[in-house]
């Protein structure tokens, strides 16, 4: 029924009851007179919500609240003393030394050399030359990608306590703008897993 006969029939009801009862007052509101009209005609009005408080979308679907995203994890470079720093360090810089000429042995475009502290690794295949070398005052490890770029390594310590920092398979050498270590820039960039233990290559060809 459209709002003007829903208009009309309500005054023709208000002039009806005036006439039949003088006596009484009724008001000629849009609410008095909606009250008047059978109950089909009456509006009806609907909540957005769902039945458990969520908005509910034009597709009748509940919008779920957003799951908070998990914290991210922030690591902090582990105090060393020089000692510590020296020790660390040179082992992993032998331990990749020696990973590094193991698979050079086996493959023809790999160049490596490891002189004064300094390592170089480059490849014929247009990779370019990785450069890798300890950095004492800053007690990092220093690394530069040909592709990219430079990074600071600095050791992490994966335990808690002093006593957990000792040996290299208790910690990492980790970028901390992005958390990213150097076995995965190797992982990452050459496809070179030096987590594999020494020996690895040789072994597979056997």
């Amino acid at each position: 029924m459209s709002r003007a006969i829903v208009t009309k029939v309500a005054r023709a009801t208000l002039r009806s009851l005036q006439g039949t009862s003088r006596n009484t007052r009724i008001t000629s509101t849009p609410f008095a007179a909606a009250a008047l009209l059978p109950r089909a005609t009456v509006p009806r009005f609907y909540s957005t919500a769902g039945p458990n408080g969520n908005m509910i979308t034009p597709d009748k679907q509940p919008v779920q609240p957003k799951e908070e995203a998990a914290p991210t994890v922030v690591r902090a470079a582990t105090e060393l003393t020089d000692d510590e720093y020296h020790k660390l360090a040179d082992q992993y810089m032998d331990r990749l030394v020696t990973h590094l000429e193991e698979l050079q042995d086996e493959r023809e475009d790999i160049d490596v050399e490891y002189s004064a502290g300094v390592l170089t690794v480059s490849f014929d295949d247009g990779i370019g030359t990785y450069v890798i070398n300890k950095q004492p005052p800053n007690k990092q490890i220093w690394l530069s990608s040909p592709k990219s770029g430079p990074k600071r390594y600095d050791y992490v310590a994966l335990g808690d306590g002093q006593n957990e920092k000792e040996g290299t398979a208790k910690g990492e050498w980790v970028y901390l703008r992005d958390n990213s270590t150097i076995n995965q820039l190797f992982r990452d960039e050459l496809q070179i897993d030096l987590s594999m233990p020494v020996g690895h290559y040789g072994e597979e060809e056997a």
